[in-house]
């Protein structure tokens, strides 16, 4: 395995509901707390724990002040038995922990609160027969505020346990603004099975996203973690949990919709599907676009039906789904692109509105003309098929519309090229490299998937 991040990056996962996204639908402590890992001089004058030269050691020092709740907390005698360890806080509560084998360390197993005085007992006898009695007192570091990433694959959909496509992106947002992006992305760690080469990219200050150089290799296992605990990440904004999540990638689907010829062709782990229900569809699915038209607005704006040309990834699927003009802002029922209803095998392709579904009522254009009003238009025949193939993260890539997907519409990561994508980290990258890895991983193969 590669673990991406060790030495420069880390990443996380989690979702929240509570994200407030607009979706339209087109076709239908102290600011200078610092924290002090143990051992540091700065933060315990005496790590000792007791005179100069003493065998025992406790970390942190005598009175150290804001420790980090996430810190390693021990107690360590290099010749000699520990007797008893107890570590509490100020109300009395006793903080677990554990001895080695033979009872030379001790080290707590609970990470420690924010803003909270702690007192550590220990005893202990020395193989010289010399007796230690040492209590230390110390405090974490009070936060000016939390913050919780999030880690999702898109934003109304969890990362943790699922199978999602060869496009799919990691996507962790935080909820409060982001001060230091290099020490939140050094919290943020990718391990892939196998080896696969990937970057992080900051969109704003509270979103970030990696994906890898290439499409993911299809039966990949992941492991997405934001170490945020006891981090500060900016202006004493320190993190409120620690959240990780697993998935892994299924085998590759990826659509290609050519707005020229009016067809789509579909790949499944590289290979053309040439046929769907019996019937031939080697020349593609016929299906019908966005049309070439553009109307003004309820307040004055000018709406372009084309669909976006670019690499669009799948986010999620209705069995049935209200569309309304009146998202994108028409809303005069005498207009010709006026409309109200619920279409049934609806796969939300971004955030935009733009969809591909079951659209039965224009079955004689699909393959001749493009009709839609910024979706993807399939008949009865094909629709079932793509619906219950096509998941969260699978490809589909629309070609020779004229108009380009905005990298920020939905998931539109794969319209960033790798130069531009690494340039948004935090951290150097090496192009050529996963990224943050100490050594170079195994070149991953190309493509295949990609016809």
């Amino acid at each position: 395995m590669v673990r991406s991040g060790r030495s420069r990056l880390r990443i996380a996962a989690a979702f929240a509901l509570t994200v407030a996204v607009a979706l339209t639908s087109a076709c239908g402590g102290s600011a200078d707390a610092k924290w002090h890992s143990p051992g540091d001089s700065t933060a315990s004058p005496g790590a000792s724990g007791g005179p100069s030269g003493s065998a025992l050691t406790i970390s942190p020092g005598p009175n150290a002040k804001n420790v980090s709740p996430a810190a390693s907390i021990k107690a360590e005698i290099a010749a000699g038995t520990l007797t008893e360890v107890k570590l509490t806080n100020s109300a009395g509560k006793v903080v677990k922990g554990r001895y080695d084998a033979d009872k030379r360390t001790w080290t707590a197993t609970e990470k420690l609160g924010y803003n909270k005085a702690y007192t550590m007992k220990v005893t202990a006898t020395g193989d010289d027969g010399k007796q230690y009695d040492q209590t230390n007192k110390f405090t974490t570091v009070k936060p000016n505020n939390l913050t919780l990433p999030y880690l999702r694959a898109n934003y109304a959909v969890l990362l943790n346990g699922g199978t999602f496509g060869v496009g799919q992106p990691i996507t962790v947002w935080f909820d409060e603004p982001i001060k230091d992006k290099k020490a939140a992305q050094k919290a943020l760690s990718v391990t892939t099975d196998p080896p696969v080469y990937g970057a992080w990219h900051w969109f704003d200050n509270r979103e970030v996203h990696w994906r890898p150089k290439e499409y993911w290799p299809a039966g990949t296992k992941v492991t997405v973690k934001a170490n945020v605990y006891g981090k500060n990440l900016g202006g004493g904004l320190y993190g409120q949990e620690d959240v990780s999540a697993t998935f892994k990638i299924g085998e590759s689907h990826i659509a290609i919709a050519d707005a020229k010829t009016k067809r789509m062709k579909v790949y499944v782990d590289g290979k053309q599907v040439k046929k769907i229900n019996g019937r031939d569809v080697s020349a593609g699915i016929p299906v019908s676009l966005g049309k070439d038209q553009v109307e003004t607005g309820a307040n004055g704006e000018l709406i372009d039906f084309r669909t976006y040309s670019g690499v669009h990834v799948v986010m999620q699927k209705h069995q049935e789904y209200r569309m309304t003009s009146a998202s994108f802002g028409i809303t005069d029922k005498k207009s010709p692109n006026y409309y109200d209803t619920l279409i049934k095998k609806a796969v939300r392709i971004s955030n935009s509105g733009e969809f591909f579904h079951m659209a039965d009522w224009n079955i004689p254009q699909h393959g001749k003309v493009n009709t839609s009003h910024g979706c993807i238009n399939i008949g009865p025949a094909y629709i079932n098929w793509m619906f219950d193939t096509f998941r969260p993260g699978d490809i589909i890539d629309v070609k020779n519309t004229g108009k380009n997907l905005d990298p920020r519409d939905g998931l539109g990561d794969w319209q960033i090229s790798w130069k531009k994508w690494i340039a948004g980290s935090a951290l150097p990258v090496d192009p050529e490299l996963s990224e943050g890895t100490e050594t170079p991983a195994t070149p991953q193969p190309t493509n295949t998937a990609t016809p």
